[in-house]
């Protein structure tokens, strides 16, 4: 079985959302929406540790381990819904296409440039203060979404885009508003 192949400007396009995302919602020293409880992202926090361990990757390292912290409480929503498998978030877009982003970002850590410098929209986005004005206005970028409330989160009405990156903008768009809680926006297969 072949596997379809997906342009690396796409992949690039879905990792650059899913870590301003996994940075967004951070806690800690330098709160920003506090979705999940780390500190990996700050200067005192994860940069430090990770700098120490990991002198030639560690912005790299930094992200992935927020992104991992985003992935996991996604999973735990999910997990409470039934039929979890079925839904598709940002941070879970089925097995296949989260290997492919997996291997997409291990790719860009063993190249050896900075994050922000590979994926250029990233650096416009994490900045050195966070604001949640500004970052509800990049989400707002995303376009506007039909949702429907569900105990397991937002429910985009209708079905997922064929094509992954406007999904993925759907996704996105679908945390508007911002609010204390991560809001967990999917899609539900058929």
């Amino acid at each position: 079985m072949t596997r379809t192949s997906i342009p690396t400007s796409t992949l690039d396009h879905v990792l650059t959302r899913q870590l301003a995302v996994a940075w967004a919602g951070e806690r800690g020293e330098e709160p920003r929406l506090g979705w999940w409880r780390t500190d990996l992202v700050s200067e005192f926090g994860g940069q430090d540790l990770f700098a120490r361990m990991m002198p030639s990757t560690w912005r790299w390292a930094v992200f992935q381990a927020v992104r991992e912290a985003a992935r996991r409480h996604d999973a735990g929503l999910r997990a409470q819904a039934h039929d979890p498998d079925r839904l598709r978030s940002l941070f879970f877009l089925g097995p296949d296409l989260d290997q492919r982003l997996d291997e997409r970002l291990q790719d860009l850590k063993r190249a050896g440039s900075d994050p922000e410098r590979v994926l250029p929209d990233l650096g416009e986005i994490v900045t050195e203060s966070f604001s949640a004005s500004a970052f509800g206005e990049w989400v707002r970028l995303h376009g506007e979404v039909s949702v429907a409330a569900e105990p397991a989160g937002r429910r985009i009405k209708g079905q997922a885009p064929q094509a992954l990156d406007l999904a993925v903008d759907k996704l996105v768009a679908a945390l508007d508003p911002l609010g204390s809680d991560y809001p967990l926006p999917h899609f539900r297969e058929a």
